[in-house]
Parts: C-alpha cells; sequence; structure tokens
C-alpha cells in the first residue's frame, strides 16, 4: 500500500508548460506589486523628508532628514477637516443609499416569477451604454434643488448599472426553495429579503459596500459640477485645489522655520498620504469579500 502512494505521489509531475506559466505569473504579480508600491513608496518618503531636499528632488524611496512639519501644517488648516468631514458624511450616507436601493431592486429582478423582470432589465442595461448628456444632468440636479448641496453627489449615482446586475446574480444564485418555505410560513417578500436572502449574501454585500465607497472617496468631478460652495466641497476638490491652485495659500499659515518655497512641494505629497490613507487601511480587511463576491457575482454572467 506504502509502494502504490510512493508510485502515485511520484508519477503526479508538473510538466515544463505548468512550470512556465507559474513563472510568468510571478513575474507579472512582482512587476504589478513593484509598479504599486514604488510610486506609494516615493510619495511617503517626498513628504516626511526635509523640505531643502524635497525641492532639489533628491528623495526617491527612502526619507532623509525626517521632518513631520508638512503633515502638521495639513492637521492644523481647518478647511482640510471641514472638506474631510464632508467626504466621511458623503461616504457613510451614500454607500448606504446606494447599498439600500441596488439591494431592494436586484431582489426582485433576480426572482423568476416577476413578471416585468426582463423588460425593466433591459431598460437598466440600456443607461450602460447610453446617457442624457451631462448639460441635461446639470439641469435635473439645479431644477430638483440638489444643487449646491452634499445629495447632488449621492442621488444622482444612487444606482451603478454593474453593481445592480453582479448582485442581481448573486441573488440568482440562492436556492428557490429557501424563499418558497419561507412563503408558505407566510413571509411576504421584505421578510423574505431582509431575513433569508441578506443573511445569505455577507459577501456580495461587502463588495458593494467596497465598489459604492471607494467610488466616493475617489469621486471629485461631480462635486466640481454641483458643488460650487467651499464649505460642502469633499477633500479630493481640496487636493485638486493644493496640487494646483492653492498651495501657497496653505503654506502661508505657517512655515515652520523654512522658507515656503521649500514647504509648498512637501505639502502635496503631505496632502495625498493623508486622502488616501483610508482607503489603503480599509481594503485589506474586505479583499477576501471582494474576491469572494465577485467570483462568485461572475459565474453566471
Amino acid at each position: 500500500m506504502i509502494q502504490i502512494q510512493k508510485s502515485n505521489h511520484h508519477a503526479i509531475r508538473r510538466s515544463g508548460s505548468d512550470i512556465t506559466i507559474d513563472v510568468v505569473v510571478w513575474f507579472i504579480g512582482l512587476l504589478a506589486l513593484v509598479v504599486t508600491l514604488v510610486p506609494f513608496l516615493h510619495v511617503i518618503a517626498m513628504s516626511v523628508s526635509d523640505p531643502s531636499l524635497v525641492s532639489r528632488q533628491e528623495i526617491y524611496l527612502w526619507p532623509k532628514g525626517v521632518n513631520f512639519d508638512a503633515y502638521r501644517m495639513v492637521m492644523q488648516n481647518k478647511m482640510f477637516w471641514t472638506n474631510y468631514g464632508n467626504t466621511l458624511w458623503i461616504v457613510c450616507v451614500g454607500t448606504l443609499v446606494n447599498i439600500f436601493l441596488t439591494v431592494t431592486l436586484a431582489y426582485p429582478m433576480s426572482r423568476t416569477q416577476f413578471f416585468l423582470r426582463r423588460p425593466i432589465m433591459k431598460l437598466i442595461t440600456f443607461t450602460m451604454f447610453f446617457s442624457g448628456g451631462l448639460i441635461p444632468l446639470f439641469i435635473i440636479v439645479n431644477k430638483t434643488g440638489l444643487y449646491n448641496t452634499r445629495w447632488a453627489v449621492i442621488l444622482p449615482y444612487a444606482i451603478n448599472t454593474y453593481n445592480l446586475i453582479v448582485c442581481r446574480t448573486f441573488f440568482e444564485g440562492i436556492p428557490d426553495s429557501l424563499v418558497e418555505s419561507a412563503r408558505l410560513d407566510g413571509a411576504n417578500d421584505i421578510r423574505v429579503l431582509f431575513s433569508i436572502v441578506l443573511p445569505l449574501s455577507k459577501a456580495i454585500l461587502a463588495v458593494l459596500v467596497l465598489f459604492y465607497a471607494v467610488a466616493h472617496w475617489n469621486s471629485y468631478f461631480p462635486a466640481m459640477l454641483f458643488i460650487p460652495k467651499t464649505d460642502l466641497q469633499p477633500v479630493q476638490v481640496y487636493l485638486i485645489r493644493v496640487l494646483i491652485q492653492d498651495t501657497e495659500a496653505l503654506a502661508e499659515e505657517g512655515s515652520a522655520g523654512y522658507s515656503r518655497a521649500l514647504i509648498v512641494e512637501q505639502l502635496k505629497y503631505a496632502v495625498i498620504i493623508v486622502t488616501v490613507l483610508p482607503v489603503a487601511v480599509l481594503y485589506p480587511f474586505l479583499q477576501k469579500y471582494f474576491v469572494q463576491g465577485v467570483m462568485i457575482g461572475a459565474i453566471k454572467g
């Protein structure tokens, strides 16, 4: 018996093509890691190095003359925290709205008993390829009273069609027997959705939260169009002002002994790090749900 197991063990040998594929995959993964990580390390090093060295572009991947004055100036800026709070509000409220509307629409679209399922789904899919354009959207936002409010970047983008299709596909994989048994016990569709379907859909819910939250966090163009009031703008618009327009104005609030010309360049890197840090911290905790949910949602196509 031992000899048979040993012979079977030695019989399973990897071919040269399998080894070649593994080498190529590892090489591509390593290349992607380097391309992603090197710019991030460069920005971190620039944000904590000596401002005079930063201005002369002598910093690459490792900080020199560690200095946190740029971060102090960013943290002491009231407008930064105001815009940061706006972003947190938009991400939290917007994601809740997105999840609620996406789930409540995806569930009936996943039930074969719903007679309007196909025509409604065709109309929804149509919006992936055609839209009214930017000017009609601006008119709608203005006429509905959303202009110059934080709701202007939430309600017009309440449902993402791709996320809806992924969620619907996931719901279709839930056995109909569970739904039918709940209905036999007297549960209506709302009770079935919140008591049966959603507890079984933690993976796809995590994916939707990740997709919508990251989209809200990175979004800046709608805010530039619909929110001219500075106090209501998200931190991404603040970042654009710092990178392009008002960096010197921020530096005037205090240069910690350095000339304004030296500290201005470093401020850009410090604001970038503070802005992207929450997403970088959140993603590893949701990564396993992200992979699982996307794979399950993509099985049926």
